[in-house]
């Protein structure tokens, strides 16, 4: 069974992303709280140098226009979580429990 978890032989790695990744949409304004689903998504986010990082949703929100957006932040970057598009051919969702 192949690993769900980004390339086969990745070499885990936690470089730091000091911007969004190549075709990452950063959300225009930040949602009304009443907006949000508060949520706790571990996810592997490919960043874009053939390199994977494991990271974090903690909220999702749906736009006027039907675009779903996360609260991404990747686990030592050093930057703080921000609202991007989601995208899932870059971001694959982990379980939570339950393997």
């Amino acid at each position: 069974m192949e690993s769900q978890c980004g390339p086969r032989g990745a070499e885990e790695k936690a470089a730091p992303v000091a911007s969004p990744a190549p075709g990452a949409s950063v959300a225009p304004v930040e949602p009304g709280e009443p907006d949000v689903r508060w949520v706790y998504q571990p996810v592997e986010v490919d960043l874009g140098d053939g390199a994977w990082a494991l990271g974090r949703i903690s909220g999702w929100w749906q736009d006027t226009a039907g675009r779903q957006w996360c609260r991404l932040r990747i686990g030592r970057s050093g930057q703080p979580a921000r609202w991007e598009r989601f995208d899932p051919a870059r971001m694959l969702l982990l379980p939570v429990s339950g393997l």
